[in-house]
């Protein structure tokens, strides 16, 4: 039996438009940075977000963070690419042991809790995957990100059903993953009882057809 290669990281196949910090010293200030737009977008969101806001906050000159965010946008790839780095993270951690079909429904319900719990309590992720929906290379960037996690679960797939046809598990496994985070959206755009019912049934669904035989 042969699993999935590992998947290539939304990072890797979608060029990041900024500079990348070679020095601790400048990863340091890169950080504070990053730390002080995420506490703007939180408190304002990112239209309302100002370049000289994040220097200020960041304690850094204008000049210091243009040396490496040329605009707004690379701040926000910046934190797009840190979610989908810790995301593909927790994703690989859940399923890697995953070995039977009770496993696989055990993880991916924790994995959606997660994933939900992390978009009603973090105004940043929120505006962030909002954010991805009016730019393209954010859009490419988000698709490369769902590909790369839906390639775990067709490896966990691919372990559980071996005689099934693998570029039917591939397409079943990519499909599950955009209507999940499809599902993610609408749940955090209407109200929280309305919004837990729908997780509920998209858990019921995508589960009905990842442990089909």
């Amino acid at each position: 039996m042969e699993d999935a290669a590992a998947p290539v990281s939304a990072q890797e196949q979608v060029a990041s438009p900024r500079r990348a910090p070679s020095q601790q010293r400048s990863r340091e200030r890169v950080e504070r940075m990053l730390a002080a737009a995420s506490a703007l977008i939180a408190e304002q969101g990112s239209d309302a977000m100002r370049m000289g806001e994040v220097a200020e906050r960041a304690g850094v000159s204008i000049g210091s963070l243009y040396q490496f965010f040329p605009d707004k946008r690379a701040i926000i790839w910046a934190l797009a690419e840190r979610y989908t780095a810790e995301s593909q993270a927790c994703i690989s951690a859940a399923l890697a042991g995953v070995s039977d079909a009770e496993g696989l429904g055990r993880a991916f319900t924790e994995l959606v809790d997660i994933y939900y719990g992390l978009f009603l309590a973090e105004p940043v992720i929120r505006d962030i995957w909002s954010g991805t929906q009016a730019d393209k290379a954010l859009r490419q960037l988000e698709l490369a990100d769902s590909r790369a996690n839906a390639g775990f679960l067709t490896t966990v797939l691919k372990r559980l059903r071996p005689d099934a046809d693998p570029a039917a598990l591939d397409t079943t496994a990519f499909l599950v993953w955009q209507m999940g985070e499809a599902a993610m959206r609408l749940a955090i755009s209407v109200e929280r009882q309305e919004g837990d019912r729908l997780v509920a049934a998209y858990k019921r669904m995508a589960l009905r057809e990842l442990l089909a035989q």
